[in-house]
């Protein structure tokens, strides 16, 4: 009788064990997820919300309009979102010259400890480059 209580033992801690790296592995890719579409994401809208009328006007300084931002980010990130995980953004920072933001994305989990339920959180600080020798004035571009 003690050898069928131990091989059950066994196998109800196996099982166990499958059940706890199966749960940190989800963690851990959907982590790496998160992280690809925030900086995907994050690039995107960025491109999207350059103010060309500003740059041709400015000679050649690039700006990023704050609501063209936040607009393009939100609708990007919840198309590509998995729909069963919570997510809190935040927009720490922006510069709209020259082009600089600060986002952090909290994805919510499952797992409390001690009554407190914590979230997953990813960050991403993006600058955006453009590559030009000198200022050009608006009568130079036609």
């Amino acid at each position: 009788m003690s050898k069928a209580m131990s091989l059950v033992g066994i196998i109800i801690l196996g099982v166990l064990t499958l059940a706890v790296v199966n749960i940190v592995t989800s963690y851990s890719s959907g982590n790496d997820l998160d992280y690809y579409l925030l900086n995907e994401t994050t690039k995107a809208a960025m491109i999207d919300s350059v103010d060309l009328g500003y740059y041709r006007v400015s000679g050649g300084i690039i700006r990023c309009d704050r609501e063209k931002f936040l607009e393009s980010f939100v609708r990007r990130f919840a198309e590509s979102a998995t729909a069963d995980t919570d997510y809190k953004i935040r927009i720490l920072d922006f510069n709209e010259t020259p082009p600089k933001v600060s986002i952090q994305v909290g994805s919510g989990t499952i797992a409390t400890f001690a009554g407190e339920q914590f979230d997953i959180v990813n960050r991403i600080d993006a600058i955006l480059e453009v590559k030009y020798d000198e200022n050009r004035l608006l009568g130079e571009v036609n």
